[in-house]
């Protein structure tokens, strides 16, 4: 062997003992074949070598030495690209590589030679003859791929064997053809562009060649030229032209694409073009050229952005037309230079106008080229030499992304302010202004914008000082953590409230009559709110100068001069104004005479109505705008210098926002909703909230208080205003929150009336559909067939698609093989005269009809008949029967005679019903007998023949008797038919009957045809009643009536196939399931229950569908149980929240594709055969429907880690791999993107450099299609998804993009209305714009066990249903929610994108897409007739997290300047959905919890000072009760119950308002209210501390089955900050208002009964809704758990699960990143808690009635008396407790001696009660928690000074204290068994209602070995 190879002789041959990891490595492969493994683990900086290896596996049978050579290659290559063996992974892969060398060099021999360079070169020859010459014209382009390469690796193998002077001619010969022809094979995605022999359909296709010839014109183009160099130094360089193919090629080749991106990007380009050229064609013979139509078309909708931002910046497009040149070419380049900028500008692509610029100035380099070939600055001339393929790469879009990768390092990982780095919208905003142009072209890297400030300042100076000094300002724009953004965005709205509020103040607090308005006092008065709003407008202009001051330096001079003139005149207006009115006070005017005087006596007004109306003037100007939509629209897209002047002081030049008006009609609508709504709130509000108070207000201020029950620190205020505040406080919150409330109103009736108009809910039960099926068979046509042809056609093209849709549903088995016949309509047309319906419509119609005419004792022929007519069905049934079985019957027989017979008796029914003598001519009463006949003959038809001899007599012996019974029991004349058959006499007749009916065809039976029809026969005759609950599975009943429902909706007609819009579908997966594994359905949890057992106990009737499926009568060998297995993952992963399941269920949209070009393509007599026979055999149908669904769909799912679990060893990472593998290859068309990171060599140091790449599935592994190098890892820039959707968008097609999360499913049903819904994008509508992003409505799958399951269930539907239906009309401002909606991909593509990234304010990233739409011009629709299918959070701690999540967002978007500009720039009732639909509803969640604490906080305040006593013992308020009126007041906040309504309006919609009740009522029962309380609780946490402090960040609220116990450990660490310390301080206040309260014990109960509510919710609500929350055993292991979980001590790298410290650390981590404002605000938020010392010290016993200041003085020293105490024993216990413990016992003994004595002299001389004793633990317990949350704060200070020891101590302390208050109800609870089982039932009742056995799941009893044979039998 060494003698034949040069170079094996120098290669080390046996491992250091220190390689032996290879062997480990292979272990832990997790694949059955070892073989396929080692390819696909080859480290990333040896990635070269893979394609080696792969061959090695797949020759290896065909010729193992061979094989071994290979393998042998890769080795050397390896070893010549890391001879040290340094990269990551290297040395452990060599060694193993070395080991299976040689084992492999032992075992294999040379098989056609004797030596191995002889034998490599044969088996290349063999090769090359065998797979290359003679399979090139007859194989398929994929084929030839992997041949030339196998071919290509076989070359470079023999190469590296073989000394170069022995390689043969021959040899020499073939491998220059394979390199030749290389290219022309390489893998492809979806057009094999340059393949040769076979060619795929979709290349025949005349748009595909049109769409190729057009981008292949080439001609008169400037061709790039390549240097020759020569190594003679005499010789000149020469030159010559490089060959390109395209135009593509030819930008590549001036500018430096990369290959990858031009392959990609042209076959981009050639789909597009090919799809929109080809819409509305209907001559496709004479197809050649594209249409120029369709060019113009797509330069417009890509360059509209750029045009638009060329005209903003007033520069010229750079789309030049010269004259002699080919435009259709022309634009052709610059739509091609467009993508190829676009796909190459990785997370540029954020940044649309930062590729706008780009694209401006090369497309300036593409004009040089053409038309002038001379630079326009310095006049040289230009250069054709060819770039290398990175050029572009590394000169245009690396720097800017440095820049990018610059300012996130500024983040620290989301932890930083974000007024301290600019985000991708600061840097794009750059590009919004002229300065953009000071970059130059190409860029100087030493422009400001890429300077940046961070570079490392001279050793001197402060690090910290340079970056203050030279940090880059925001633009435009800075994200303050303030609720001021709040008011700022929305001035407006609070401007109306604030004017509307004070005006209803004075009008009631003046008259108490709305009519008093009109008095002139009063209206004098009322006219103050022009100078509230002077101020607040003077606020807003502050706010603008004081939150945006971080982006000054970025601002234009014309935009400083704005705001500050808008500070000047809103400060001159909140001047002037209040001295107007002071001046005016002595002249006042009535409203009337106001306006009735203004004419006559106008030179006499007072100057305060001169200045209001000069105040004023602006906002009419703006009403009348606002009524005039087009011309305010066209006056922002203005570029008169005039108009921008006039718009400069209406709102600041922006890039974004203008434009956004909607059509008249819309205006009106929303604007009557919102007038409507106003009207009915401020209504409520004057006599509900504000009226009610005014007396009472009055009285309480009249009255003089001097007896305070506590130091009076203002005892000389007037009018009691402590307690008006307290009393107004909460009903001010209450007036700004309840239009909320309203909305919910509002919302719902307007929801329910558009929904009902929408014909939602038309159908919804079976007995519905079964009343409408006869009309659906032409809805459906009329819908979803594009040319409606003859009913017959109709209906055959009906039953296909119910018949698919019906056999999807069989195979994803929520019905049976039953169910699944009793709704199939037949799939092949006989000669039956009548619509054959499914046989679950005519159930029992033909039993029914037999004894109706039994029974029917009259001889009148006609009455009969009528009775049987009157039902459709029933007749259809009898008809159909008698002619199927006149058929069978008659086809059956072979003897002439016996035909005969069968003819003459149909002859003789047929005309004895003609002649009406039916009843008559035949017995009525023989019916049953013969019916029993049919039914045994049929049995016999449709069972399996495994004896023919038997079988034949079966059939014949029934088929007599079936004759005799017709002939002599029910035909009055049957023997003269008989005899006629058989005209004959005497014996030999007698001899002939024997014989009758023995001639039968049994080869018949066998057809596929008339088994169906014998099948339906005998449904028809037996099935009874029982069909008419069929389907019973309760999701195939939902599926089929909604299909059908939808049929009836306001729907567009469908276009062809052809003529619909292409669309991609894109889904980001990071690490979920992707198929449940073996080892994953049978593992246990702690209560002995497995996935597996949970779900055949959930879902009973389709796991035994799913054995009836599989025929499981007994496993006979390993492979069938192997293959059972395999099905049994699918079946569970299937019912999970998985990627196999969102992939089969984006499958359907091809499966749907292929049916609809086989309803439109062929002919009639294709249609009538049916889809089965098209699926059988497809012929040239399938080749041509698979091109059409691959040039219409696309399915992209961006696996972002893909390559590093396909070379990671850890299990479950390997797992995902080989699962995301099969889904490849059982789904040919289904493409992979992922990006993959490599080591490799830059200027001699290993780097990482980072990849997208695509892949398909192959023959065994996947295929490669393109590479595209990026410019750093793409996801550490944004947040992951939108970074994981944005490196993938590249590789996505079409003219729509559907977004799919991975927690989604799709349905057949709905996927063939998929063009339906595209053609809105098309449809013509009222104003000029077409959607850019259409909504589609969810049906939440997740909802069908658990009780918090169904709660979700219900509230997310009614979101996505009647929640999303009025966002988008009438109110027009739905947004994009994440999940199924689908994007004008090309409006999305030129604007930045299907999301935003920016790290943490970007968190909810799916909604900023929407923000971005509207912003920029587009609107979002919202369709129901078809819905997607989506998962939900099922548990409580899962639902919690969304939750957080979703909060975390709402802040974000609170602080952003998408908000702030929807806000500023919708008009004022649109800003108003706007607010109440986003933030607004988040911040009305935290303002009704801030409301009862608001009232309580007041409460104690007038009971603790004794204000409240000394009010109700004044005799004028006992006597009027004002008090306990201005207390009922209050309880107006307890209506947020009514935020249920659009939830209970949808269910009434689609399923009855029966049901609607029913369900109410049920939700309620199991403590839905509680449920959504606590969920109030984490909303307004999140949402308040994100503002506040930040800490937003991605939770992975987890996508599995909960059935487990959650610990108390973890429920009190999920919510111990966010529920029960809250929940604990609203306690206490209701304990203390309970106890020193003076006012009647049953309004206290009315007012403060939700409060009580609510704090049980959220102390309680984890555990009642924790599994086996009250379960003894669990609680006393919880109890241990957490014991142990406080104990453990903290430290570095401790996880916050394991111990207490690591977690309270965590919970503080918001305060270690907050600026001193944040910290400021925690300090003097918790100042409250020492209200509770200072007002319960005066009332205890000890006090004597004493006010002195030193009663308060003296207990703090009780307090830190106590605390120095607890000190001393901790110091104690540490210092003494090991060593000195004799002392610490004396110390102990002697502090409890002490403090013992005490007491006792308190309790003796001084008076204290036991009584004192409690109320001091509620004074002290606050003022310690005081204390600690102030230390918290000031952590850094009490760090350095030594306290925060004691601070943690402290903090423990009160940790127990609050686990044990919470702990031991449940422990006393779970005593008692009962409990626990009411729990179940309640956590469980859905499941309960269907039968199932909860208890039986939660106890674990199971049976073992689930998955045996035994159990499948």
């Amino acid at each position: 062997m060494a003698s034949s190879m040069g170079t094996k002789a120098d290669l080390p041959r046996t491992p250091s003992k220190r390689m032996t990891r290879a062997q480990t490595m292979m272990v832990e492969i997790r694949n059955e074949d070892n073989t396929t493994a080692d390819s696909e683990l080859v480290p990333s900086s040896l990635a070269s070598i893979v394609p080696i290896l792969r061959v090695a596996n797949e020759i290896q049978k065909d010729n193992a030495r061979v094989a071994y050579l290979c393998r042998f290659h890769a080795f050397e290559k390896a070893h010549k690209m890391d001879p040290t063996s340094s990269g990551r992974g290297v040395r452990q892969f060599k060694t193993y590589l070395l080991h299976r060398l040689e084992k492999d060099e032992e075992e294999t021999k040379p098989v056609l030679a004797k030596n191995d360079p002889r034998e490599i070169q044969m088996y290349y020859q063999q090769f090359y003859l065998k797979n290359i010459a003679d399979g090139q014209h007859t194989k398929k382009p994929e084929e030839m791929a992997k041949i030339y390469q196998i071919a290509s690796v076989l070359y470079d193998a023999l190469r590296t064997v073989v000394p170069a002077a022995r390689v043969d001619d021959e040899t020499e010969r073939y491998a220059k053809q394979v390199e030749k022809k290389k290219e022309q094979f390489e893998h492809y995605n979806i057009l094999p562009l340059y393949a040769v022999g076979v060619k795929p359909a979709i290349m025949e296709l005349p748009e595909i060649k049109a769409a190729l010839r057009a981008i292949r014109n080439v001609e008169g183009l400037p061709m790039p030229r390549v240097h020759m160099t020569s190594n003679a130094p005499q010789d000149i360089p020469q030159e010559r032209v490089k060959p390109v193919n395209d135009i593509l090629d030819w930008l590549s080749s001036f500018f430096g694409f990369q290959k990858g991106n031009v392959a990609n990007q042209r076959e981009h380009l050639i789909l597009l073009l090919a799809n929109i050229d080809a819409r509305k064609k209907e001559n496709f013979e004479d197809y050649r050229e594209l249409n120029g139509h369709t060019i113009q078309r797509l330069v417009d909708k890509i360059f509209k952005n750029y045009r638009s931002w060329c005209n903003y910046l007033r520069v010229e497009p750079q789309l030049r037309f010269e004259q002699g040149y080919d435009r259709q070419q022309l634009k052709l380049i610059y739509i091609s230079l467009y993508l190829l900028i676009w796909g190459e500008a990785s997370n540029i692509r954020f940044m649309p106008e930062c590729i706008c610029y780009i694209f401006h100035n090369m497309a300036n380099d593409v004009c040089g080229v053409l038309f002038s070939n001379v630079y326009p600055v310095s006049g040289d001339t230009y250069q054709t030499a060819v770039p290398d393929d990175e050029a572009f790469l590394r000169n245009v879009i690396t720097p800017i992304y440095a820049v990018l990768w610059k300012e996130v390092k500024r983040n620290k990982g989301g932890k930083a302010s974000h007024s301290k780095w600019r985000n991708y919208d600061d840097l794009n905003e750059y590009f919004w202004s002229e300065k953009c142009f000071q970059l130059k072209w190409p860029m100087d890297l030493k422009a400001d914008f890429f300077v940046h400030s961070d570079e490392l300042p001279p050793a001197n100076v402060r690090h910290n000082q340079v970056a203050i000094e030279k940090r880059k300002p925001k633009t435009n724009f800075v994200e303050a953590r303030t609720f001021w953004h709040l008011y700022r965005s929305f001035d407006r709205m609070w401007i109306f409230f604030i004017m509307a509020f004070q005006a209803m103040l004075i009008v009631a607090w003046n008259s108490g009559s709305l009519l008093g308005f009109f008095d002139e006092d009063v209206f004098k008065s009322v006219l103050t709110i022009f100078i509230t709003a002077a101020f607040l407008n003077f606020l807003q202009a502050t706010l603008d100068i004081i939150l945006n001051l971080n982006a000054w330096r970025s601002l234009k001079f014309t935009q400083i001069l704005r705001y500050l003139l808008k500070f000047a005149i809103a400060a001159f207006w909140a001047v002037v104004l209040p001295i107007g009115y002071s001046s005016s006070v002595q002249n006042p005017t009535g409203l009337v005479k106001f306006f009735s005087s203004w004419a006559n006596d106008w030179q006499n007004e007072s100057f305060y109505n001169y200045a209001v109306a000069i105040y004023l003037i602006p906002n009419i100007l703006a009403a009348i705008v606002f009524l005039l939509p087009p011309l305010r629209k066209s006056m922002e897209c203005s570029n008169w210098r005039v108009i921008t002047l006039i718009m400069w002081w209406a709102q600041p030049k922006l890039y974004v926002g203008r434009g956004m008006h909607e059509d008249f009609f819309s205006l009106l609508k929303y604007t009557m909703f919102w007038i409507l709504l106003l009207i009915s709130k401020l209504a409520f509000s004057y006599y509900v909230e504000i009226l009610p108070l005014i007396q009472p207000t009055k009285i309480i201020m009249d009255l003089h208080v001097d007896n305070y029950q506590w130091h009076e620190f203002f005892s000389e205020a007037t009018h009691n205003i402590g307690v008006i505040i307290a009393i107004w406080s909460p009903i001010v919150l209450v007036y700004f929150m309840d239009a909320q409330i309203w909305y919910a109103i509002f919302s719902t009736l307007f929801g329910g009336i558009h929904g009902a108009f929408s014909h939602l809910g038309e159908i919804r039960t079976l007995g519905m559909l079964r009343s409408r099926f006869e009309a659906i068979p032409a809805a459906f046509c009329h819908r979803l067939v594009p040319d409606e042809a003859t009913e017959r056609k109709n209906i055959a093209s009906f039953s296909l698609v119910w018949n698919k849709f019906i056999h999807s549903m069989r195979m994803q088995d929520l019905i049976s093989n039953r169910d699944r016949d009793l709704l199939l309509v037949p799939s092949s047309f006989s000669d039956v005269s009548v619509v054959q319906w499914p046989p679950f419509l005519l159930a029992s119609k033909i039993p029914i009809a037999l004894d109706m005419a039994k029974d029917f004792k009259k001889k009148d022929d006609a009455e009969l008949f009528k009775k049987i007519a009157a039902d459709d069905y029933m007749q259809s049934a009898i008809i159909e029967c008698y002619e199927t079985l006149k058929d069978i019957i008659y086809n059956l027989l072979e003897d002439e005679a016996d035909k005969n017979i069968v003819r003459g008796i149909c002859y003789e029914v047929e005309i004895s019903i003609q002649q009406q003598r039916f009843l008559t001519d035949f017995r009525m009463g023989g019916l049953p007998s013969l019916s029993n006949r049919l039914e045994k003959f049929l049995r016999i038809l449709i069972s399996d023949m495994e004896d023919a001899d038997i079988f034949r007599s079966q059939i014949i012996n029934v088929l007599q008797d079936i004759m005799e019974i017709i002939t002599r029991d029910i035909m009055v004349k049957g023997n003269e038919i008989l005899e006629g058959a058989h005209p004959h006499g005497g014996s030999a007749e007698h001899n002939r009957k024997e014989q009758r009916f023995e001639k039968i065809n049994i080869n018949l039976i066998q057809q596929k045809m008339w088994r169906e029809k014998s099948n339906r026969l005998y449904l028809l005759l037996t099935v009874k009643e029982s069909a008419i609950n069929v389907p019973p599975n309760l999701e195939a009943r939902r599926r089929i009536t909604f299909f059908a429902n939808s049929l009836f909706m306001n729907m567009p007609s469908a276009p062809k196939v052809r003529d619909m819009l292409s669309f991609s579908v894109l889904t980001p997966y990071y690490k979920d399931d992707v198929l449940y594994s073996d080892e994953e359905l049978t593992k246990e949890n702690e209560d002995g229950i497995s996935i597996l057992f949970y779900l055949q106990r959930i879902y009973p009737d389709e796991w035994n569908n799913f054995l009836e499926r599989m025929h499981t009568v007994g496993i006979k060998d390993e492979k069938e149980e192997a293959h059972m297995k395999e099905e049994i993952r699918k079946w569970v992963s299937y019912r999970g929240q998985t990627l196999s399941r969102t992939v089969r269920g984006m499958m359907y949209y091809r499966q749907a594709l292929e049916l609809q070009f086989f309803v439109e393509f062929p002919g009639d007599s294709a249609i009538l055969e049916g889809f089965q026979a098209f699926e059988e055999d497809p012929g040239c149908y399938g080749d041509h429907a698979q091109a059409l669904a691959n040039m219409k769909f696309t399915y992209v799912v961006s696996c972002q880690v893909y390559g590093a679990q396909k070379k990671s060893s850890d299990a479950r990472d390997q797992s995902c791999y080989l699962n995301i593998l099969n889904l490849m290859l059982t789904y040919p068309s289904l493409r992979v993107a992922y990006i993959d990171e490599r080591e490799e060599k830059v200027n001699g140091s290993s780097q990482k450099v980072y990849y997208s790449v695509l892949v398909k599935g192959g023959e065994k592994l996947d295929e490669e299609i393109y590479r595209i190098k990026l410019p750093g890892p793409p996801t550490e820039i944004g947040e992951g998804k939108p970074e994981n959707q944005n490196h993938a968008i590249i590789f996505t097609r079409g003219e729509a993009l559907q977004t799919i999360d991975m927690n989604q499913d799709n349905y057949f049903e709905e996927a063939y209305k998929m063009r339906n819904v595209l053609e809105e994008f098309l449809k013509r509508r009222r104003n000029e714009r077409k959607p850019s992003i259409l909504g589609l409505r969810e049906h939440i799958f997740t909802g069908s066990v658990s009780s918090l399951a169904w709660f979700m269930s219900n509230q997310e539907t009614s979101f996505v249903t009647i929640g999303q239906r009025i966002l988008a009309n009438p109110l027009r401002v739905r947004f994009h929610y994440g999940h199924p909606d689908i994007f004008d991909r090309i409006f999305h593509i030129t604007r930045g994108g299907i999301s935003k990234a920016s790290k943490i304010i970007n968190l909810s990233e799916d909604i900023f897409a929407g923000f971005n739409s509207t912003l920029r011009g587009g609107y979002v629709t919202h369709h129901e007739y078809i819905q997607v299918g989506k998962g939900r959070d099922v548990g409580m701690n899962q639902i919690s997290a969304f939750e957080a999540k979703v909060a975390n967002g709402n802040g974000e978007q609170t602080l952003s300047r998408d908000v702030y500009r929807l806000g500023r720039r919708f008009d004022f009732y649109r800003m108003l959905s706007f607010y109440f639909t986003t933030v607004g509803f988040y911040f009305s969640s935290m303002v009704t919890v801030l409301i009862v604490y608001v009232f309580l906080y007041g409460r104690l305040y007038m009971v603790m000072s004794g204000l409240e006593r000394d009010i109700l013992e004044n005799a004028t308020v006992r006597q009027s009760k004002a008090l306990e009126e201005a207390l009922a007041t209050q309880s107006v906040f307890q209506l947020g119950l009514l935020l249920v309504l659009p939830m209970v309006m949808e269910i009434g919609l689609e399923k009855g308002f029966r049901t609607a009740l029913g369900d109410f009522i049920i939700m309620q029962l199991q403590l839905a209210s509680v449920f959504f309380t606590f969920q109030l609780g984490t909303k307004a946490h999140y949402y308040g501390r994100t503002i506040l402090h930040g800490g937003s960040k991605y939770r992975a609220t987890g996508r599995g089955f909960v059935v487990f116990h959650a610990k108390f450990a973890v429920n009190y660490r999920l919510y111990s900050r966010s529920h029960f310390v809250k929940g604990l301080e609203l306690l206490i206040l209701l304990v203390l208002y309970e106890v020193y309260g003076e006012s009647d014990r049953s309004l206290y109960r009315f007012i403060t009964c939700s409060m009580w509510f609510l704090v049980g919710s959220w102390l309680f609500a984890p555990f009642v809704f924790n599994p086996s929350g009250f379960d003894w055993q669990k609680t006393v292991d919880d109890w241990t758990d957490w014991k142990r979980w406080m104990g453990n001590r903290g430290g570095i790298g401790i996880h916050p699960d394991k111990c207490w410290e690591s977690w309270w650390d965590e919970e503080q981590e918001h305060l270690k990143f907050t600026n001193i404002r944040g910290r400021l605000l925690e300090i003097i938020l918790a100042f409250r808690f020492f209200i509770y010392q200072y007002g319960i010290v005066y009332h205890l016993d000890i006090a004597h009635h004493v006010k002195s200041i030193l009663v308060y003085g003296l207990s703090w020293l009780v307090m830190v008396t106590a605390l120095l105490v607890l000190k001393m024993v901790s110091m104690g216990r540490r210092r003494f407790g090991t060593d000195f413990q004799l002392m610490f016992r004396i110390l102990k003994a002697l502090l409890f001696l002490g403090f013992m004595s005490i007491m006792t002299v308190l309790f003796v001389v001084c008076g204290l009660t036991i009584s004192d004793l409690f109320a001091a633990i509620l004074a002290f317990l606050p003022t310690g928690w005081a204390i600690l949350l102030i230390g918290q704060a000031l952590r850094p200070l009490l760090k350095g000074l030594g306290f925060w020891e004691s601070i943690k101590e402290l903090a423990r302390a009160y940790e127990y204290i609050m686990g044990l208050i919470l702990f031991m109800p449940i422990a006393i609870l779970s005593w008692f068994p009962f409990v626990s089982e009411f729990q179940t039932r309640l956590l469980f009742n859905q499941a309960f209602s269907r039968g199932l056995q909860i208890s039986m799941i939660l106890a674990g009893r199971k049976e073992k070995d689930i998955t045996s044979s035994v159990k499948y039998a």
